[in-house]
């Protein structure tokens, strides 16, 4: 999609035919795009068909009541923080007393929207003409545009003075696909510090496998799972230097410390074992949870914390181990055959098996089900095979 595709789908027209697409089933492309032409033009037929396709799919991440409102490119549907991490964010500036921010690489401007639903005033800025006006153009269809101005301007060039919050979202996808090197993000990671440096506050959103000895000294450093799946981290500047934050979604739910605990010392399998979520390990504060469990590790390198008692936390998924064994492909065939075992859940952590191979390999049949964790215990390969385990008063 171009900038002149994008304008025809702003018209009236435009407009209509993208109203008439709200229903529309992709497997049905063909006929609905024969019968438009008769009416509308090709090249318009087609915008509006991508563009369907793409609201479809960012309902995802927006949900329908804002996704098939918006407007898309590959691209910013693909980048876009999700709408429920974005709130999130939002809200803790708000919370900070912010009322201005700077929103730095601002894609389609979905952090754009959700500052400004939480009385925010924003200052959107890409370098990227057709993004800008996609930005443009979802405020305006949200009823926000009062609250957000989106310019089009090389970030490194943008006077952020005045503003309370500078928010940046550097690219961290290139020609190659994702880029893992902070200093090839861009604008380089270095350059977001420093711009985050210019205001009374500041968030800038990286990649969650970030190092920590990457993280500057005067910020927090925050790992932001969705549902269970690590969506992001942020660093955040203004607020305490050196800390360390988990939150989880929905909720929200945070675990945070500016000294986290040494690694808890790993011992035999208990009756419970428990999986951190993933902004947990990635925040590395697998050990406050195990502090808080009275339980330990499975093994020096692998984030599966053991106990003997169960006990409630928001902060991981506790299984009760019915059986503790060395790896060995027969018997765990054998055991599952035994009692039944039909719907097999695979989870590994420290094995190089993938979960899809074993189901293969065994080949589970019956009524029951049952969690098999591949892993290492005390540096054996091993196989752990449980269940759910519902937590007290849950």
């Amino acid at each position: 999609m171009n900038d002149l595709d994008f304008a025809a789908l702003l018209t009236p027209e435009g407009r209509a035919l993208l109203d008439s697409l709200r229903d529309y089933d992709p497997a049905q492309e063909l006929s609905v795009a024969t019968r438009l032409r008769r009416e509308h033009p090709a090249g318009l037929v087609s915008a509006a068909l991508g563009q369907a396709r793409l609201r479809q799919r960012a309902v995802a991440k927006f949900g329908a009541e804002d996704a098939l409102r918006m407007y898309f490119t590959p691209h910013g549907a693909e980048m876009a923080t999700r709408a429920a991490v974005a709130a999130y964010r939002a809200e803790r500036m708000a919370a900070l007393g912010v009322r201005s921010v700077a929103d730095l690489c601002c894609g389609i401007g979905g952090d754009a929207i959700a500052l400004a639903r939480a009385g925010i005033r924003v200052l959107a800025v890409d370098r990227d003409p057709l993004t800008v006006a996609v930005a443009r153009a979802n405020a305006a269809a949200l009823g926000l545009a009062d609250l957000i101005e989106v310019r089009e301007a090389d970030v490194t060039e943008v006077d952020t003075a005045g503003h309370d919050a500078v928010f940046l979202d550097p690219a961290r996808r290139g020609g190659r696909g994702r880029t893992f090197d902070p200093e090839a993000y861009s604008p380089p990671l270095s350059w977001a510090v420093t711009a985050a440096r210019t205001a009374p506050y500041a968030a800038v959103k990286i990649a969650p496998g970030i190092p920590h000895e990457a993280v500057p000294a005067e910020a927090e450093a925050e790992w932001i799972s969705d549902g269970g799946d690590v969506k992001e981290a942020v660093l955040w500047f203004g607020t305490t230097p050196g800390a360390v934050r988990a939150t989880l979604l929905p909720g929200p739910r945070t675990l945070h410390t500016t000294e986290p605990l040494p690694d808890p010392q790993p011992g035999p399998v208990g009756r419970y074992l428990y999986e951190p979520d993933g902004a947990v390990i990635r925040a590395h504060l697998v050990a406050e949870v195990a502090a808080a469990l009275d339980g330990r590790l499975i093994d020096p390198t692998i984030a599966y914390v053991t106990a003997d008692a169960l006990r409630p936390t928001p902060y991981a998924t506790a299984y009760e181990i019915t059986d503790v064994l060395p790896f060995h492909l027969k018997k765990l065939k054998a055991l599952l055959r035994a009692r039944g075992v039909g719907v097999l859940t695979v989870k590994k952590r420290g094995s190089a098996i993938e979960p899809e191979e074993l189901r293969r390999k065994v080949k589970p049949q019956g009524p029951n089900s049952a969690t098999v964790f591949l892993t290492r215990v005390a540096g054996a390969p091993s196989m752990l095979i449980g269940f759910p385990a519902a937590a007290p008063g849950a």
